[in-house]
């Protein structure tokens, strides 16, 4: 588990640092998370690389054994007050786990030459893990700071860890990740 190398021109992408979202996990996983995100927001937007932040504002249409829970609060799908906001970041609202499906997100990197992305957020099984997929199937590069994303279900952030990101990036922690890029 480390970062061998970052392209020139790479992505963070950030997935679901909501108010509604945010509040899920336990926060003695989800406050260190948001924090290392946070630290990566800034690195990116230091270097001028770009900032995708992403929230979601529903659910994919079909059947599932599993239905939203009452209604949302009003903010529910507000960023973050911390991740704050530059003019060159891009907003991705999506109703899919992922940040590429039905949204223009993967035209807008290539029109800026981006190669490789940096995938963090909430939740790790679901959000960071279907973007992360996406994004290794339409050939990008995919780093994956594990210390910058939290789950719900505690056994799901491990396996997608051990299990999945193997298979579609290189995983490490944010400390290494902003040593690599500066």
């Amino acid at each position: 588990m480390s970062f061998t190398t970052i392209d020139a021109r790479t992505a963070l992408i950030v997935i679901d640092l909501q108010k509604g979202i945010a509040k899920l996990p336990p926060q003695d996983l989800a406050v260190p998370a948001i924090g290392n995100a946070g630290r990566l927001i800034d690195t990116f937007r230091a270097l001028g690389q770009p900032v995708v932040l992403v929230n979601v504002l529903g659910g994919a249409p079909g059947r599932t054994d599993r239905k939203p829970s009452g209604d949302r609060p009003d903010d529910w799908a507000e960023l973050l007050p911390e991740l704050g906001h530059a003019p060159d970041d891009i907003r991705v609202s999506k109703k899919t786990w992922g940040a590429f499906t039905g949204t223009d997100l993967d035209e807008r990197l290539r029109g800026l030459g981006v190669t490789g992305v940096v995938v963090c957020g909430i939740a790790t099984s679901r959000g960071v893990e279907s973007t992360a997929r996406f994004a290794h199937e339409l050939g990008y590069n995919v780093a994956l700071p594990v210390d910058a994303m939290a789950d719900a279900n505690p056994e799901a952030h491990k396996r997608s860890v051990e299990l999945t990101f193997p298979w579609i990036g290189e995983t490490g922690t944010t400390d290494e990740l902003i040593a690599l890029l500066k």
